[in-house]
């Protein structure tokens, strides 16, 4: 039995890091591998983050289980929260050691590199520096550490990706390296003791070409890493300490003893140390951190505090309600983490031709080998084999692999700091294709807070016994309408009844017993319901709600007896954000369960002309399937709550608000910001790492596809073309790290263009293989010969 059955439930979520992969390759091979194994429902492996993320059913399969795979593959893993506690990251390790190897490796290579460029540029040897180098016992000498000791780590996953019958990265710069080194070898020993010095040896190639692919590492390492810097930061805003009230005592402990119902001193400039309630006192707190908005927020007794955001100006005391992994920062990191770990469905192709593409290239190194050897250059023995080192050493598919799972990290993060939370690489890539945005009224596009306004009473019913009796019924409500009538009823000093067999109707109203009558307060529809007649308050009400104000009739025992009206306002930022989603040639849609009359009132404030009124909760749902039935990618922006069932038909389901609790649950993406300027943040950030990503895909693949064909001609020295392959993949991360720097909310969301690092590095290569293929066109008539071999 699999867990691929549709009827197992998922139980388990694993995630841990890799250790050992080198390319695409290994990361493709090691999910492949994972993704085989009975009881697993989903493996996704990252290379720019070298973490595993697995989910399986715990009956059939542990997670030892899972280590021994990878293991067995010839990779090593390792519970991620372990490896936080180290006293030192494993991949800063590693990429100590790979410094350290680099150094070694420099000082024995450098003298050759300096000897062959100062030899091709005719420089006089007139201290005998360039014979000495030059002499293949010496070079020998300076070039096994390199190849023996340095390139081990390149036999090692040879020899691992061999044996688990594939090809990655490893086995061709093993292949490559070791051709030219032992073939040098084999001169040496063939011409020793016939005292010839000027032999066609390569072992500066092999000694250069690791020593330029660990330097590529390197710097490939020190870019990953920046890609991960937003973790890094949210992480350091939790405060490591909390100052505490406990049995009268004022104590400061670390933030890790923080219990719930815990009392929270928070003095002016302290960063507010777990989630809480304010029980005493007023501030001003800096949000910016949760929201990406600058400006301070006033907080009173009542109102709620998030972790590591900043006390401006005031003393409160707070009683802590959410600690450890439950604060909302630590939901953020965890949402963030999953995002940046996470696969875009356009890394498919990319990891594909990963799988399959180091096999292939070994094949074309062969018959290009063959190919000069016995048409070209019949013969020449040595110049068929640069040209397969240099094939070799070209084609090795590490840019491809990171051009997507660096990109996400970067946007994702980049995003984070915004306010802005996509739960996946996926959801970052469907945003950029939406054309059709819903908005729901009442708290999305208003502030949600609607105040009583009108009171019009109809009968022998005194205003404060009508007020008393409608106001008790929906105090059992928690709708927003319901809570504004009876905060307004309160303010006038009326007191309420006690009230039974109380009953809400979603998208209607609320009906209960009060002081044993009946009371009924809602739309025209729970009136028709239940046989009320209220024609004589058609004229009211259409009046009330011609000026945007949401009217509830009022039935006792089963007459008419009144209405009461409610207003909620717009947001500042509602109009100006419709602007920027209709310039961005988006579709704006309103949908509410309000009256229609109302609804268009608030729609023409916002700008909106598509509106879709009296929608029922469920019905939210329905009209959703109905635009994407039309072929629109749409996008349901609610609470994240009453509009629960919509986000969730939906191709991307958006929340706006504080970002806490079932906000952070509910949607694909969670708009930490109240307004809805954050919606076309969201789809420009979308649009940017897209952007980044395709950029990326593109150079890597023309990188291989332009790469290969220029070696296997021969116009690529080995050792330029392992300079190429391992800056390809800096190139590309670079590339990704400018979404750091990208700017959202105006017409300038551009990627800056001071960052384009990417053409400088291409630009050089450019020049450097220019140069080469100068030499080889003009001194050694290399395409002459190619000419004769197809045309003659």
């Amino acid at each position: 039995m699999s867990i691929k059955d549709e009827n197992l439930q998922i139980t388990e979520k694993a995630e841990f890091l890799i250790t050992g992969m080198t390319c695409a390759a290994c990361s493709a091979r090691i999910e492949k591998g994972l993704n085989k194994m009975d009881g697993v429902a989903k493996a996704v492996v990252n290379l720019a983050m070298e973490t595993a993320t697995v989910e399986y059913h715990s009956s059939m399969v542990q997670v030892q289980d899972l280590f021994k795979k990878v293991e067995q593959l010839g990779y090593g893993a390792e519970q991620k929260e372990a490896a936080s506690q180290e006293k030192a990251d494993p991949r800063e390790l590693e990429l100590q050691q790979q410094k350290g190897k680099f150094l070694f490796a420099m000082l024995l290579s450098f003298p050759m590199a300096l000897v062959m460029l100062a030899d091709m540029a005719k420089v006089p040897d007139t201290l005998g520096i360039q014979a000495f180098f030059m002499n293949p016992w010496v070079q020998l000498v300076l070039a096994a550490p390199v190849q023996l000791l340095i390139g081990l780590q390149f036999y090692k996953g040879a020899y691992k990706a061999i044996r688990s019958g594939s090809a990655n990265m490893d086995v061709l710069v093993a292949l490559g390296t070791s051709a030219a080194f032992f073939y040098s070898l084999y001169v040496l020993y063939d011409s020793y003791g016939t005292g010839a010095m000027m032999l066609e040896v390569y072992f500066e190639t092999s000694a250069i070409l690791i020593t330029l692919i660990i330097l590529g590492k390197i710097f490939e390492a020190s870019a990953k890493g920046k890609t991960s810097e937003a973790i890094k930061k949210l992480m350091g805003l939790q405060s490591k300490l909390a100052v505490i009230e406990r049995n009268g005592q004022e104590l400061e402990v670390p933030l890790e003893e923080v219990v719930v119902g815990d009392i929270l001193l928070i003095k002016p400039g302290e960063k507010v140390p777990v989630d809480g309630e304010i029980i005493e006192g007023r501030t001003a707190l800096d949000e910016s951190m949760l929201t990406g908005e600058s400006v301070p927020v006033d907080k009173s007794t009542g109102d709620t505090v998030i972790g590591a955001t900043m006390n401006k100006n005031g003393f409160i005391k707070a009683r802590a309600t959410k600690v450890g992994t439950d604060t909302a920062l630590a939901q953020i990191i965890k949402i963030v983490e999953a995002a940046q770990g996470s696969k875009a469905p356009i890394q498919r192709l990319a990891d594909k031709i990963s799988g399959i593409f180091a096999p292939i290239v070994v094949g074309i190194a062969i018959l290009t080998f063959l190919f000069w050897y016995f048409w070209v250059t019949p013969g020449d023995f040595s110049g068929a084999l640069e040209k397969l080192i240099a094939v070799l050493v070209i084609a090795c598919p590490c840019s491809l692999g990171l051009a997507t799972p660096t990109s996400i990290m970067a946007g994702s993060g980049r995003a984070a700091e915004f306010g802005i939370l996509f739960k996946g690489g996926e959801l970052l890539e469907r945003t950029s294709r939406l054309t059709t945005i819903v908005l729901d009224k009442t708290g999305t596009i208003t502030n949600g807070d609607p105040v009583l306004t009108d009171i019009v009473i109809d009968g022998n019913v005194s205003e404060q016994e009508f007020l008393a009796l409608i106001t008790a019924a929906e105090k059992q409500s928690e709708h927003p309408l319901a809570q504004a009538i009876v905060q307004g009823v309160q303010e006038k000093g009326i007191s309420l009844k006690e009230c039974t067999d109380f009953e809400s109707i979603p998208g209607y109203g609320v009906k209960a017993m009060v002081e044993g009558k009946k009371v009924l307060i809602g739309t025209r529809r729970l009136l028709v319901q239940h046989g009320v007649s209220f024609e004589k308050a058609e004229a009211s009400m259409e009046s009330l709600e011609r000026t945007g104000k949401t009217a509830m009739l009022a039935a006792i025992e089963g007459e008419y007896a009144g209405i009461v009206a409610v207003a909620d306002t717009i947001k500042a930022s509602s109009k100006k954000a419709v602007q920027c989603l209709k310039e961005m040639g988006l579709e704006v849609i309103m949908i509410t369960g309000d009256n229609k009359q109302a609804a268009l009132a608030i729609a023409n404030q916002a700008g909106i002309k598509h509106v879709l009124a009296e929608v029922l909760p469920e019905g939210k749902a329905e009209q959703v399937k109905k635009l994407q039935e039309q072929g629109k990618i749409v996008a349901m922006v609610g609470d994240g709550i009453n509009d629960a069932p919509a986000l969730a038909v939906a191709d991307i389901g958006m929340a706006v608000g504080t970002g806490t609790d079932v906000a952070l649950e509910a949607a694909d993406i969670t708009l930490m910001r109240g307004d809805l300027t954050s919606i076309a943040d969201a789809i420009q950030m979308s649009k940017k790492t897209m952007q980044n990503i395709k950029q990326n895909l593109f150079w890597a693949f023309a990188y291989n596809t332009l790469g290969i064909p220029v070696a296997a001609f021969g116009f690529l020295a080995p050792w330029l073309a392992g300079a190429a392959m391992a800056f390809s993949s800096v190139s590309v991360v670079l590339n990704a790290l400018r979404l750091q720097h990208v700017h959202v909310g105006t017409e300038k969301a551009a990627l800056n263009p001071k960052r384009w690092l990417l053409p400088a590095l291409l630009s050089l290569v450019i020049l450097f293989g220019g140069y080469f293929i100068y030499n080889n066109l003009v001194e050694e008539a290399k395409l002459q010969r190619l000419v004769d071999v197809f045309f003659k």
